[in-house]
């Protein structure tokens, strides 16, 4: 059993394969205090880990000081304006703007499986998978009820948070803050590790020592944001990739959100997260409810390479839906980087031709195909075929490549509008706009008010009719710039607050409904590349578009911080043109196809251009993703080597679940001078079993590679690489 309640200790538990976290009721007002999270151990009556006491104070009953207690006590969904003055998950104004909300304990209950959150992503699991408990707290000033869920998983360490608030009351209420979880403990000399990046940069790994205060990280851009990432982890100063504990946080979610750790007083950390409170205001009538998203919690006491591994698992069974969720991506062939808006049907089949020749299995017609987009300044929300550009539209060029045995796909861009548009001449109030502004562009374009079901109806439309009008497996669901000027026709001055969650809202629906729709879609996500990259659009597609920048060597640091909490089978990886369209630079093509192998694997340049070796290396890079690539897609990761911190080389290593084979991705990026020859430990192998390099073909135990290491080919010049193949020897 993951979760119980010991009724004498008035304490519950939950527990996972390597750790324990316990909630403790305190004293007779039911105060839900934190006791314990980290590795598993069998005691219940641990409440002298409660902090009910500071200094000289003692319990509140007895000493008359509420404030001292509420300061101090380790609490499990924390609320405001009563003496706890860290940072509150529940913030509550009344029609009288008084703001305070505490919350103590009701009722519980515990059953098996998990479930869904209405309208909003969140991982799922039946009754075999994991365990539910559902605590029921209440403000009886406000009349207000909160229902906090938490799903611990029998064969991850993973604890899933979300929360329900309720008005029981009798009148309206204003939410200003409803975050999702929070996690109060003793200060261990933690690092807190983040994503930070820019567009063509996302989720760079950052490590810092936490110090005193609130170290926060944010988006308010509408989006989860190539700046930042909806996740945070504690780690201790000492944690390595494979040993040490870490604490970690990501948040089921794509739009504006807070993560933020904060050291009190008291040497105490408080870690919350949950959606951004800056823009967020939510009316809550008598009856109504509002739903939270979901914050995954991991707890790794094998360090910060246990914790990515954890994610992976998590996110490919229990986040990832779809035919494709098993299945092996269809290696692909875009257009954006070989012709950009300049193309026509003989140019997009030349293209097609080439790629059908050398093993490649879909063609993806990007940008440019639709109203009388020329350039990035017209059309949008025109979803209709210029069949100037491609006579006989969409049918005719998608039967002609299916007939060359390719698959098909297209782009689209469903939450914009063009100023320059029949839809935005039509309905200018489609557009998120305060009245009396000018508005800001972004891109030449408008967001449309995804809040309104009349506007995602009208988009939808469109889109359905082009899906239907021919064969059409692959859709890329781009999105090109943050939310400003937001506001909307559609709700009331005192609901403005809402919108920027409504319209998270809107495009979950929408993708639900394309998915129902045609549910052998292969959907990928793009946000001015990885703009969006978040659990939240890995419920409804599998794979998301991780960067704009192309670049073999940038690469390498984006996609190692993807890795660090998604797995590589949800990352698209093309090989691009050279020069680099991003920075100019050169890189070898073999050099470029091993960098985007790990990935969902593709080519973003135009195939015709290549030369006559690099055309024939096509067919045995292909060859490679289709016999190594589900070893990258459903193994372990492990990081081996990084080029972000050493300036020489990146290796990573993906392990089978069965410790059969190992795939070594290994880029010596810059030439040095060494004294000595470099020696790689592996890791994930089994001791026992021996294993044959592809490289060498010397045969040595699992433990022989681990401890001795694997020695790396030496290699004159920069920016090259190997792919070396560890596989069992039958014995």
């Amino acid at each position: 059993m993951s979760v119980s309640y010991n009724e004498k200790e008035r304490v519950f538990r939950l527990d996972t394969p390597g750790s324990t976290y316990l909630i403790g009721l305190v004293d007779e007002e039911g105060f839900l205090g934190h006791i314990y999270y980290g590795r598993r151990i069998p005691d219940d009556n641990m409440q002298y880990m409660l902090r009910v006491c500071s200094g000289n104070y003692v319990p509140f009953r007895d000493k008359g000081d509420q404030v001292s207690f509420l300061c101090d006590l380790p609490t499990e969904y924390p609320g405001c304006g009563l003496g706890d003055f860290r940072e509150s998950c529940l913030r509550v104004e009344t029609k009288s703007g008084a703001r305070a909300c505490g919350l103590t304990y009701v009722s519980h209950r515990i059953f098996g499986g998990k479930p869904a959150l209405p309208g909003l992503p969140a991982t799922y699991g039946g009754e075999q998978d994991c365990e539910t408990l559902e605590l029921t707290v209440r403000d009886a000033v406000l009349g207000l009820t909160a229902r906090l869920s938490y799903t611990a998983f029998e064969k991850l360490d993973v604890i899933c948070r979300s929360a329900q608030i309720e008005n029981n009351g009798g009148e309206s209420l204003k939410l200003t803050a409803a975050l999702s979880a929070c996690l109060d403990m003793d200060n261990r000399d933690f690092d807190v590790l983040t994503l930070h990046g820019n567009w063509a940069y996302e989720r760079m790994i950052g490590r810092e020592k936490l110090g005193w205060g609130k170290y926060r990280v944010s988006s308010n851009r509408g989006i989860s944001s190539a700046q930042e990432q909806p996740f945070m982890a504690l780690a201790e100063h000492t944690a390595t990739q494979s040993q040490g504990q870490v604490y970690a946080m990501n948040f089921v979610y794509s739009g504006n959100f807070l993560a933020q750790a904060e050291m009190s007083q008291q040497e105490q950390i408080r870690m919350v997260m949950g959606i951004e409170p800056e823009s967020f205001g939510w009316r809550l009538a008598p009856g109504g409810v509002f739903q939270t998203p979901e914050v995954v919690m991991v707890y790794s006491s094998r360090g910060i390479g246990g914790m990515t591994r954890t994610f992976h698992d998590l996110y490919r069974r229990h986040l990832v839906r779809g035919p494709y969720k098993d299945r092996p991506r269809p290696s692909l062939i875009n257009n954006w980087e070989a012709t950009y808006f300049d193309f026509d049907t003989e140019k997009l089949l030349d293209i097609a031709r080439t790629a059908a020749e050398s093993g490649i299995e879909m063609m993806v017609l990007d940008d440019g195909w639709f109203g009388r987009r020329s350039n990035d300044r017209s059309s949008l929300g025109d979803w209709t075929v210029n069949e100037e550009k491609l006579p006989g539209g969409l049918k005719y060029l998608s039967e002609q490549i299916n007939a060359l045995g390719m698959k098909f796909g297209l782009w689209f861009e469903p939450e914009m509008i063009s100023p320059d548009s029949d839809l935005y001449r039509a309905h200018p109030d489609y557009a998120l706009q305060i009245p009396g502004r000018s508005g800001s562009l972004g891109r030449w374009q408008k967001v449309l008010d995804m809040s309104r079901q009349d506007v995602r109806d009208c988009v939808y439309a469109q889109l359905h009719k082009i899906l239907s009008s021919a064969n059409i497996e692959y859709v890329k669901w781009d999105m090109n710039r943050p939310l400003t000027d937001v506001a909307s026709f559609a709700l009331d001055g005192d609901r403005q607050g809402e919108l920027h969650h409504r319209y998270v809202l809107g495009v979950y629906e929408m993708q639900e409904r394309l998915l129902r729709d045609f549910p052998n879609l292969l959907l990928e996500n793009c946000a001015s590349g990885g703009g969006r990259f978040d659990p939240g659009m890995l419920y409804y597609s599998p794979q998301i578009w991780t960067s704009d920048n192309t670049d073999a060597i940038d690469r390498l640091r984006i996609q190692e911080g993807t890795a660090l909490i998604y797995p590589l089978s949800t990352m698209g990886a093309h090989v691009a043109a050279c020069p680099s369209h991003t920075n100019s630079r050169s890189t070898p093509f073999a050099t470029r196809a091993l960098v985007s192998l790990p990935g969902c694997f593709g080519y973003e340049l135009d195939l015709t251009r290549l030369t006559p070796e690099e055309k024939a290396m096509i067919p045995g890079q292909l060859e490679d993703y289709r016999k190594y690539g589900w070893v990258f897609r459903t193994g372990d990761y492990y990081r081996l080597a990084s080029y972000s911190e050493n300036g020489e080389y990146d290796a990573l290593m993906a392990v089978s679940k069965d410790k059969r084979i190992a795939v070594l991705d290994y880029i010596h990026v810059m030439s040095r001078e060494r004294r000595k020859t470099l020696c790689l430990p592996l890791e994930g192998l089994d001791g026992a079993i021996l294993y044959r390099s592809s490289e060498t073909g010397e045969v040595h135990s699992g433990a022989a590679w681990m401890y001795g290491g694997l020695m790396l080919p030496k290699m004159k010049g920069d920016f090259l690489g190997k792919l070396i193949v560890l596989e069992a020897v039958e014995t």
